[in-house]
Parts: C-alpha cells; sequence; structure tokens
C-alpha cells in the first residue's frame, strides 16, 4: 500500500498538467475504481477544465479543476499514475485518462483496490476536509497524540500507529521506522508508553514523514530503479526486508512477526518488550488489600 511520500511522488507526475485545459475524459465506466464516483458527472464536467492546482493528504489525493470541479484519486495497492504523449493508444489497466493538447494524464491500477472520486462545488468535497490533520502540520501536537494513545490503550503501538484517523499516510514501513527509532516495542500497549516515550514518537513521527518526503518524493520524474540506493544505510528500511537483516545501530540480528495484522520488523536489542523490567503485555493487575 503506497504511503505518505510515494503518494505525493505520484501526484507530482501529474504536477507538469497544471495550467493545461482537458480537452477529452476517458473512462473505463463500471470499474471497481468508479464504485463510489458519478461518472457521468465527471464525463460531463471535466472536458474544458483546467488543472489548477493538486495537493496530497495520508494516502490520498485532490486535484483542483476550474469551474469548480475537484478529483481525488487514492492508489491502492497498485495504483500509478503516468504521464503519456498526446498519441499514446490506452491499455485494459488505464481506468482514467485525461488528454491535454501536450500529453495525457493516465491513472492505471491493475487490481482495482484504488479509487476515483469526483465532486463538484465550490468548497473543497467533505471526504477531502474530514481526513486528519498532516503529521506535519501545527495540529499534530503531542497532546493529541497522548490522547489519542490513551483512548486505544490496550491496542499494539505498532497497530495504533497504521490508524489513518490520527497518523494519516503512515504504512506498514514508515510505522517500523519511527518505532526503532524511538526504541519502542512493536507490541507494547499504546497505553504503556511513558511521556518521555510519547514525546520521542511524536517528534520521530515528524522526523521520519519529513525525511521520507524529502528522500522519495523527488521531483515525481521517475522512481529510483533501487530504491534502497537512494535510502542512508542508517535508516531500518535498509535492513528490514531480507532474513538475517541486522539492526544498523546494535548490530544484532533483527526480528519479524505480524503485529495487528501486518508483518512488523524491530530490533529485540534496542526496541525492549519491558518497562521499568515489568512485561506490560503479560503484566497482571495489582489487586489491592481489601479494608477491613
Amino acid at each position: 500500500m503506497p504511503e505518505l511520500a510515494e503518494v505525493e511522488f505520484f501526484r507530482k507526475r501529474w504536477r507538469v498538467g497544471h495550467g493545461a485545459k482537458v480537452q477529452a475524459v476517458r473512462l473505463h465506466i463500471g470499474k471497481k475504481v468508479f464504485r463510489n464516483c458519478d461518472t457521468t458527472l465527471l464525463a460531463k464536467k471535466l472536458p474544458g477544465a483546467t488543472l489548477l492546482d493538486s495537493e496530497t493528504a495520508a494516502k490520498q489525493m485532490l486535484f483542483h479543476f476550474s469551474g469548480n470541479n475537484w478529483l481525488g484519486i487514492h492508489l491502492g495497492m497498485s495504483g500509478e499514475m503516468r504521464v503519456e504523449p498526446p498519441d499514446y493508444v490506452s491499455t485494459k489497466h488505464d481506468h482514467l485518462i485525461l488528454a491535454q493538447k501536450s500529453r495525457q494524464l493516465v491513472f492505471n491500477d491493475p487490481r482495482m483496490f484504488g479509487g476515483i472520486l469526483f465532486h463538484h462545488g465550490e468548497k473543497q468535497p467533505t471526504w477531502w476536509t474530514k481526513i486528519a490533520p498532516a503529521i506535519l502540520s501545527p495540529a499534530f501536537t503531542v497532546e493529541v497524540v497522548a490522547t489519542f494513545l490513551r483512548r486505544r490503550a490496550r491496542a499494539p503501538i505498532k497497530a495504533v500507529l497504521l490508524m489513518q484517523e490520527r497518523f494519516p499516510g503512515i504504512g506498514n514501513w514508515m510505522a517500523d521506522e519511527i518505532l526503532w527509532r524511538a526504541a519502542i516495542h512493536p507490541k507494547r500497549p499504546a497505553g504503556s508508553l511513558t511521556s518521555a516515550e510519547i514525546k520521542t514518537l511524536h517528534r520521530e513521527c515528524r522526523k521520519v514523514c519529513r525525511l521520507a518526503l524529502n528522500t522519495i518524493a523527488g521531483q515525481g520524474r521517475y522512481l529510483p530503479p533501487d530504491l534502497n540506493a537512494h535510502i542512508p544505510q542508517t535508516w531500518l528500511f535498509w535492513h528490514r526486508w531480507a532474513d538475517g537483516g541486522r539492526c544498523p545501530r546494535t548490530k544484532k540480528t533483527l526480528e519479524r512477526e505480524v503485529i495487528g495484522g501486518r508483518t512488523s520488523c524491530w530490533s529485540p536489542a534496542r526496541q525492549k518488550l519491558t518497562v521499568g523490567g515489568v512485561n506490560p503485555t503479560k503484566a497482571k493487575r495489582v489487586q489491592r488489600p481489601r479494608s477491613t
């Protein structure tokens, strides 16, 4: 599933079309990617409209067109944005094509887990404005994170980091990277984190998002043939994929296990499961003596 930086990367691909008019729209009407989209309205409103600007939020992107038209795209697991020449001939997986004079903007999705949304109106659509504040925004505070963790106190912190209603754009590898940097075991119950650990978690969330955007999103022209070669070896990302991978800080062997339904990777030597000598996933509630 594409994460924050990958989504921004693909949005930038279509940025070349900013300021240009849509001459024609071609759709694979009836396909799953349009399950929540009024394709009749989309096909009526976008021809003749100019692509004004675009932005990303969480794992989604929004394209603003003249005439109060808004196009939303979610990449899903296999979605891809491309820019093709004017004479490009579409394939069976090209579900949306916006033809401009000098190019064609293509959304391709073989597995169709992605989605297209369309809105006509003066203001941004509610399906966009209801997305949680970005992790790099001022609204993402330590207090907000602490409150969210308390409300999900029993859930493993790895699973909580994947909850888009508070950590928009964070996916599997980013969550592992954040927890590794913060030295927090992915199985730790969210409610067991100390105030100091929550501050560290907040800091590393912002840092990893910023580093990922700067390193991966690039200019949107092309993805590196070997993404690992463009990410510093000091990241867990470099070492987490292969069996026998070692922690870049402790040099000890990494472990992998499914936590919260997702394969997780961590460094046992760095990310301890105990808090104050107690395993928070096994600790029993202390019974107070009855008064006599």
